[in-house]
């Protein structure tokens, strides 16, 4: 069976990376999402995509210059859907004690040595406070962030994020020892795929919103897939 992943929550539907997607995700019985992390100045883990605020709050400035509280005073509903209500950036731990999914991909973007470790540590702390260490994988592309992971939270599952096959995925993946490989699905061969679950590794592709597709991929038996549209994804692969 073919898992689904709501990306940034259901980005299609709402304001990506907010509490309202993370909810909608939620109302339409997908129980696993995939969402992306940055530190505020204050090192509370957020949940933004882009280092920077422009695109989805219409602010200047970078992410990691500002407070928690301050950001969590911005409207992230710049770009996206249209959202009757504003839409905060939220905490980490906010969505952690507000949605109830049974699992989660937290992607890590590259970082300095410095600001990956920071950032590995509070996961960490955060996911042994409430319990959530066997719930998340942490996925990054950045070869820093992994490194990090393997040597601060060894406890928790790591994932690599494959965009480009300029370097080979697999051999990357082994190398950090990674449980899973979230892989941009234009790479997803079916020998790709095999190979990848003979190493041990849950297949995650990324980013599949059109019904053929995700039919596609999952005859080929991907584990599962990241879709901006969480409900069409359950709809079109439901009944499978």
């Amino acid at each position: 069976m073919t898992l689904i992943y709501g990306h940034r929550g259901a980005r299609g539907e709402a304001p990506e990376n907010t509490l309202a997607s993370f909810q909608r995700c939620l109302e339409q019985g997908v129980t696993r999402c995939e969402l992306d992390l940055h530190l505020s100045a204050d090192g509370e883990l957020m949940v933004i995509h882009d280092p920077t605020l422009r695109r989805t709050t219409g602010q200047r400035g970078k992410v990691a210059a500002h407070s928690a509280a301050e950001l969590e005073r911005m409207d992230a509903r710049v770009g996206g859907p249209p959202w009757p209500q504003p839409c905060p950036i939220p905490r980490l731990r906010t969505l952690f004690t507000h949605c109830d999914f049974e699992h989660w991909q937290l992607e890590v973007k590259s970082a300095s040595r410095e600001r990956a470790a920071r950032t590995v540590e509070a996961i960490a702390a955060l996911t042994r406070e409430l319990g959530l260490s066997h719930q998340v994988t942490v996925t990054s592309s950045s070869r820093t962030v992994l490194r990090a992971l393997q040597e601060l939270a060894p406890q928790l599952a790591r994932g690599l994020v494959a965009e480009y096959a300029w370097l080979d995925p697999l051999k990357v993946a082994q190398r950090y020892q990674c449980h899973l490989l979230a892989l941009n699905w234009t790479l997803c061969s079916p020998e790709r795929l095999r190979k990848a679950q003979q190493q041990g590794l849950h297949v995650s592709v990324w980013t599949v919103n059109e019904p053929a597709l995700m039919r596609r991929l999952a005859d080929f038996g991907v584990d599962s897939l990241i879709t901006d549209f969480p409900g069409l994804a359950s709809a079109t692969l439901g009944n499978r």
